[in-house]
């Protein structure tokens, strides 16, 4: 196979817009993906020897690993050697007309490389200067490193499942505060582009890890501690009741939410004790069921386990109550929704062969988007496309490749 060829032309709201992404690992290229999802022109630029995510799971080749197929495609790769001039030259170059710059390492490397944003701001002062990193600039952690579990474990979420659980204190199974950060990153660089268009200037944006978790985590459970002095001592009662959970079935699990008043009546009278709201207060407004959590959830646990799954699935349906199944990594990729939204996508990668995707969830009628413009990229795939529209010559290009100022990929074999 040989490398894309024919690639469609970029559509969607970002369409035109060129990012220079220097980020890695997770949380920085999960936001450029959304971003070069919606059509923006999103350069990958890698160090030598390239993104440390490339690394993770199971591959076919080496630096093509899952994780990564699936935070980095719609971009392009080029491979620069910042540490020499001539690299760091080719860079400068391609800030000139960008329209964001994205880093996720700590600001001060980006000073020592010479590319604080007062300096990027003197080639390109419309640029939108976006860090993605730990801590807030102006606190006492500014200068250091973050990565997903330690700020999971610093905005509480091992405290709150020990709590939930009665177990050891635990990290959410996935990335989910670089994730949910990246996600911000990129409602910050939206606005920052929107506010553009009427100032005409750019902006240095910081999105610090630790202070936007710490945001998303305590609006659920600052709880009483909002107050001054405190109600309580924080927390969300029916999130941390240790019964919130799927609900065991005679054969299996489902999850169900019965939440307000009319869910409960219709779902109470569905298993024959419609008049258990009229004479258990604890059962009778959502102010008793919240005083009661636990014993609440305990007692819907025991009338689950009364059924099978399917049992339960068609009752819930008929009962107008929010239901759906437990999946596990396998059964989701049969979902019928999934399915019928043609939501994963079999796709044949230049290099890796047959992989299966995910198309990009958010659908716009009037600017729609290629979910698969380009897939993920190999090292330095499109190093020597990038410097030639830059004005390199293709001497120029060879001498850069061999001093090892820049890298690019081998060319792929045919079939």
């Amino acid at each position: 196979m040989r490398s894309e060829t024919n690639i469609p032309p970029a559509t969607g709201p970002l369409a035109g817009v060129k990012v220079i992404d220097m980020t890695s690992v997770l949380m920085g290229p999960f936001a450029s993906q959304a971003i070069a999802d919606m059509g923006a022109d999103v350069i990958k630029v890698e160090a030598p020897k390239g993104d440390l995510v490339r690394q993770i799971g199971p591959a076919r080749h080496d630096a093509m690993g899952p994780v990564y197929l699936n935070a980095n495609r719609n971009k392009r790769s080029i491979v620069l050697d910042l540490k020499q001039p001539e690299g760091l030259a080719a860079l400068k170059r391609l800030l000139a007309d960008a329209d964001v710059l994205m880093y996720n390492v700590r600001p001060q490397a980006m000073a020592r490389l010479g590319l604080s944003y007062e300096a990027v701001a003197e080639i390109n002062p419309r640029i939108v200067y976006a860090g993605l990193f730990g801590f807030g600039q102006d606190g006492p952690y500014a200068a250091r490193p973050a990565y997903d579990d330690l700020i999971q474990g610093a905005t509480t979420l091992p405290h709150l499942i020990a709590k939930a659980s009665g177990g050891i204190p635990r990290y959410v199974p996935t990335a989910m505060a670089d994730r949910i950060v990246g996600l911000t990153g990129v409602n910050a660089i939206l606005a920052s582009l929107l506010a553009r268009q009427r100032t005409g200037r750019g902006d240095r944006v910081d999105i610090p890890m630790f202070e936007t978790m710490a945001a998303f985590v305590l609006g659920d459970h600052l709880g009483g501690l909002t107050y001054e002095p405190p109600l309580d001592g924080g927390g969300y009662a029916r999130q941390l009741s240790p019964e919130r959970r799927p609900y065991q079935t005679r054969d299996g699990y489902v999850c169900a939410l019965v939440y307000t008043d009319k869910q409960w009546r219709d779902f109470l009278g569905a298993v024959g004790r419609a008049a258990l709201m009229d004479e258990d207060p604890r059962f009778g407004s959502y102010g008793g069921r919240s005083r009661n959590i636990d014993y609440v959830y305990g007692e819907l646990a025991r009338i689950f386990l009364e059924k099978s799954t399917a049992e339960w699935m068609t009752l819930l349906e008929q009962a107008d109550v929010p239901f759906m199944p437990m999946h596990d990594l396998v059964s989701i990729l049969d979902d019928p929704q999934l399915k019928a939204t043609g939501f994963f996508i079999d796709a044949a990668h230049p290099s890796e062969g047959a992989i299966r995707t995910m198309r990009v969830p958010v659908r716009w009628q009037n600017n729609p988007v290629t979910t698969l413009r380009r897939h993920a990229p190999r090292l330095g795939e499109h190093t020597r496309e990038v410097l030639t529209q830059l004005g390199y010559t293709p001497a120029e290009v060879d001498a850069m490749l061999a001093a090892g100022q820049a890298a690019a990929a081998p060319d792929l074999e045919r079939n």
